[in-house]
């Protein structure tokens, strides 16, 4: 019985010392350890432990435009470059090159006046008129005579003929108040019969009163009233008109 509790008491004591020496060495460690710096190695791990979540993303966040304002223009500065006066030559006025002075337009008035030719029409003679371009002229004896000058020449076409005799020359005509005066050189008189008479009269009267058909007609060879014309005496009446003629040696 004694030495089952001597083996009991020495127990306990060997318990108990063990049990201190654990809580000495506990709390010394405990000390150590709240007294000590922590280490680079402890740093993360304290870093991962103490790292607020993460909060969730937007499915769609509206887009915030922020405006910008303009850059304000820089404004260069200009530079001015002095302005070269080039001095001005003196042309001597002899040398100056003269403009062309434009001609005068050339004067489109034509006045037009009427020759009269004849033509055989079955055995008779018929008046054909044929318009002359001549210059306009202020006074109608020189319109007149540049017609009677182409009666006298003699007709282009030869579809007409004349009974002026060739070489007739007009030897002067004048317009007056009181009518037209015709005075024709001595071949006017010469050749030819009744018909030839009648017809180169009527042409005569017709020219002349081509500007002014009511006028009358003063006819005179040499100087000198015709009052006979050819062989057979054709009575020429002073003055004569269109209707005079008409009446008395129709075509």
């Amino acid at each position: 019985m004694k030495d089952g509790q001597e083996v009991r008491r020495v127990s306990t004591a060997v318990i108990a010392g063990v049990c201190g020496l654990a809580l000495l060495t506990g709390g010394g460690i405990a000390w150590w350890t709240a007294n000590r710096s922590p280490t680079p190695a402890d740093t993360p791990s304290s870093a991962q432990t103490t790292a607020p979540p993460l909060s969730p993303i937007p499915a769609e966040s509206p887009a915030v435009v922020i405006p910008v304002p303009p850059p304000n223009p820089v404004q260069v500065p200009q530079v001015q470059t002095p302005q070269v006066q080039t001095p001005q030559v003196q042309t001597p006025n002899a040398l100056i090159p003269k403009s062309p002075q434009p001609k005068p337009l050339p004067q489109t008035d034509v006045q037009t006046v009427q020759v009269y030719w004849v033509k055989d029409a079955s055995g008779k003679f018929e008046g054909v008129p044929t318009k002359v371009a001549v210059k306009q002229a202020d006074k109608p004896d020189v319109a007149l005579q540049a017609a009677f000058n182409s009666l006298l020449a003699g007709p282009k076409d030869a579809t007409v003929s004349s009974e002026i005799p060739n070489g007739t020359k007009l030897r002067g005509l004048s317009v007056k108040n009181d009518g037209v005066y015709v005075d024709l050189s001595a071949e006017f008189t010469s050749g030819g019969g009744s018909n030839s008479m009648t017809g180169r009269l009527g042409q005569v009267i017709y020219t002349a009163t081509s500007l002014q058909p009511n006028t009358k007609v003063w006819i005179s060879v040499e100087g000198k009233p015709l009052e006979l014309l050819g062989g057979e005496g054709l009575e020429v009446a002073q003055p004569s008109t269109r209707q005079s003629f008409d009446k008395n040696f129709p075509l």
